[in-house]
């Protein structure tokens, strides 16, 4: 089967799907109907904007049925007030319940985040999703061990970090490390992709923000996060794959309390150069 096919009934030979590939692999001339350029089968990325893109459903990727690519529902899409107040409503989440997250949650909140925008379509995030008290508490443990490390070997750096703030907080009974979080979801992907810190932050931004709908909240992990990349005890703890790296965690949990405002934030600096 040829990576693309065409319906020659229903296409409208309006080029669109040749105007937005990314790699310039579909060839269009006015009238006609797209094709495949040379060469074109080893240089596509998958990514199916010229599925999504066809108005009349009339071109199929080989592997990315139009049958299988849901149609865009425009009574779902957002206003822009509503948006705005989505975004601003979000919360960094750093006081849970104790009750667990529901597996079918944790991995339908991968599931969205797979969309993420990824370069060249790579889609390098892997997930480890943990959420045994008693291996996060251990890892938490783990955290505060690199802590002390950091106190004795780089205190100027460990000061920025305010870990000997931190340290006291921990030793007074606060979990300032994962923050009783009932999960933790951690976003890996090999060390020699260079898209991988990237791809591994847009898609955790997305987990996060689609907490929000499943009646979840999540908070960056940033301590833990640090500990994962430059303190061997923990990497050995995190047993990623050979060659895998961490590049953002995530708890993630009920919210105990709701908030009721919206904070505000300073005016942006803008220099605009239009033309």
């Amino acid at each position: 089967m040829d990576l693309l096919t065409v319906n020659q009934q229903t296409c409208n030979r309006d080029g669109i799907c040749a105007a937005v590939c990314p790699i310039g692999i579909i060839d269009w001339t006015q009238g006609g109907l797209p094709e495949l350029a040379a060469g074109g089968e080893q240089s596509c990325i998958r990514c199916g904007h010229c599925v999504a893109v066809c108005p009349t459903g009339s071109l199929n990727h080989r592997d990315m049925a139009v049958d299988a690519c849901p149609p865009v529902q425009p009574e779902l899409r957002l206003s822009a007030e509503q948006c705005e107040h989505f975004l601003r409503a979000r919360r960094s989440i750093r006081v849970y319940t104790k009750k667990p997250v529901e597996q079918d949650k944790l991995a339908r909140l991968i599931e969205i985040a797979r969309y993420a925008p990824s370069g060249i379509n790579s889609q390098g995030a892997r997930w480890l999703v943990l959420g045994n008290r008693e291996e996060l508490h251990r890892l938490s443990g783990v955290v505060i061990d690199w802590m002390h490390w950091m106190l004795a070997k780089m205190p100027e750096a460990a000061q920025g970090l305010h870990l000997g703030r931190t340290l006291e907080r921990w030793n007074a009974g606060h979990d300032v490390i994962l923050r009783g979080a009932p999960a933790l979801i951690v976003a890996h992907a090999e060390k020699d992709n260079r898209m991988a810190p990237t791809t591994c932050t847009i898609a955790l931004t997305y987990l996060e923000l689609a907490a929000t709908s499943l009646g979840l909240g999540g908070c960056w992990a940033g301590y833990f996060n640090a500990a994962a990349n430059f303190f061997p005890p923990m990497m050995e703890a995190l047993d990623l794959p050979e060659g895998h790296q961490c590049y953002g965690a995530m708890m993630v949990g009920y919210p105990k309390f709701k908030y009721h405002r919206l904070p505000i934030r300073n005016t942006p600096e803008i220099h605009w150069r239009l033309g």
